[in-house]
């Protein structure tokens, strides 16, 4: 079985394949997960596949409210079927998906179709037969919290592309996309209070392009799209530094009062916001409150890092000061690790972004104090790093990232002492990144390679078997129209 991340227990059945056949029907308890389901399987089979309620369908898909009966296991862990739990049993009669929630029933269905040829993603009508393998998986996320980050202000990226590369997080299980909204750069979302942000603070990007921003509807339907798939949008606001674009909007923001020019390079830690200015704080909880209007989730995130314009002093002072605005909203505070140096509030995330195993000063505060880690190490996950030094965009300065080195860690083990790690996040910052497909081409195949890192239990995970499954993904994301890196070390076919 060739499924992407590894399940945390497969009991092959050799002696059973089921074959999904023209007059096939779709059972669910989960109106959206049927057509969704039937809508992927449509195009590729041909076949009708209608979704209907009587039982004894092809394809069952069952929410079941208590601890899936007969699927206990004897893997540490798994015996509790938390939410994100799911179980696909197949027979040569039909094939039945088991989840807790509409969560794990979604995840159940991403591994029915990874175990169905990969033709199966096509948009066109192909050859069969539609073929599963006979047999038994049970399975569990490691972490909750299994994510990508995409930075949205150095280049603008519409929502369209979004909707698409949450696509791609789903299919591999991942469930957060953090938006990197406000940069030197450009300001990506509409504020009602401040209005310039967007007009003005979003007319750039880097290389000075048109730039672009969300209004608040677009970002709604973002939110609504990706919960669909159960994926978690975090919004982040990077301050006190990064904050060049909403200066120029808002001069009162500087403590000159003098508004800068748009910037479109790529430098960092030149600007800052005041961490004396009154405004300074009406400003941002002004922000603040219409984000999280806009955000069911539980984050929002403040940035933190790089603030090399502001003195140590007034990076603690605004910190101490904005993170109560956050909790204020009913979010939980999230702050790149530069963070741990300031008061913890309650709850508080540290993002580690570090690209060694020996944290910095901040980090050792952020887990001296007990705060909840991300782990996002730079020279592990970083989508931005070139592959190689050929690789045609993309930086280096945390080290070229293969897919071997995207796969080959574990997170329990990256920092010292027994952090409470809530998830595995890969960020891709788009200083060089200008388009959807510069985006597909630093994304896969490393994107897979954490959501594994993020999803499998450590046991059960282990490169050589890891790299043969995921050649065969290639023809998937060819059908999808995904350009990727072929890494040399991934046997392709």
């Amino acid at each position: 079985m060739n499924v992407i991340p590894v399940p945390a227990e497969v009991v092959p059945d050799p002696s059973v394949t089921f074959t999904l056949r023209p007059d096939a029907t779709i059972r669910s308890d989960s109106a959206f997960l049927g057509g969704y389901l039937a809508d992927l399987l449509r195009p590729p089979t041909g076949y009708a596949l209608p979704v209907v309620e009587v039982a004894g369908a092809a394809i069952e898909l069952v929410l079941l409210p208590a601890a899936i009966e007969g699927a206990r296991s004897n893997i540490s862990g798994i015996s509790d079927f938390p939410d994100e739990s799911y179980t696909v049993e197949v027979t040569a009669e039909r094939v039945t998906v088991r989840g807790r929630t509409e969560a794990g029933l979604f995840y159940g269905v991403q591994t029915l179709l990874q175990l169905l040829p990969s033709t199966v993603d096509a948009r066109t009508v192909q050859d069969g037969p539609w073929t599963v393998p006979g047999g038994r998986i049970v399975d569990r996320p490691r972490y909750a919290y299994r994510g990508a980050m995409l930075d949205v202000s150095r280049h603008f990226f519409g929502v369209e592309v979004l909707k698409r590369f949450v696509d791609r997080l789903s299919r591999y299980k991942m469930n957060v996309l953090h938006l990197h909204l406000s940069d030197d750069q450009g300001w990506r979302i509409a504020v009602d209070a401040w209005p310039r942000l967007a007009t003005v603070g979003g007319a750039s990007q880097v290389g000075g392009g048109p730039g672009g921003h969300y209004t608040k509807a677009q970002y709604a339907e973002l939110v609504a799209y990706a919960a669909a798939r159960h994926v978690t949008l975090v919004p982040e606001i990077d301050m006190p530094g990064h904050v060049n674009a909403a200066l120029t909007a808002y001069p009162e923001l500087n403590r000159d009062g003098v508004a800068p020019p748009p910037y479109t390079g790529v430098d960092v830690g030149f600007s800052t916001l005041g961490a004396d200015l009154d405004v300074t704080y009406t400003f941002v909880r002004q922000v603040l409150e219409e984000l999280a209007a806009l955000t069911p989730g539980p984050y929002l995130h403040i940035g933190g890092d790089e603030a090399l314009s502001t003195s140590p002093e007034d990076y603690l002072a605004f910190m101490n000061r904005v993170q109560p605005l956050v909790t204020a909203t009913g979010k939980t505070v999230v702050g790149w690790h530069q963070i741990g140096a300031a008061d913890r509030e309650p709850g508080r995330i540290a993002q580690y972004w570090g690209n060694t195993p020996d944290p910095d000063n901040d980090m050792r505060a952020a887990l001296a104090k007990g705060d909840r880690v991300l782990l996002s190490p730079a020279n592990r996950v970083y989508l931005d790093m070139k592959y190689d030094a050929d690789t045609r965009i993309g930086l280096d300065w945390a080290g070229h990232i293969t897919v071997r080195t995207a796969y080959d860690w574990d997170p329990a083990t990256l920092l010292p002492g027994t952090p409470d790690v809530i998830g595995v996040e890969a960020p891709l910052w788009t200083e060089t990144v200008e388009t959807e497909a510069d985006i597909d081409l630093l994304a896969f195949p490393r994107l897979p390679a954490v959501a594994e890192v993020a999803w499998s239990p450590q046991p059960a995970r282990d490169w050589p078997a890891f790299r043969a499954r995921l050649a065969t993904h290639g023809p998937r994301w060819t059908h999808w129209g995904v350009g990727f890196h072929p890494d040399p070390e991934i046997p392709w076919p």
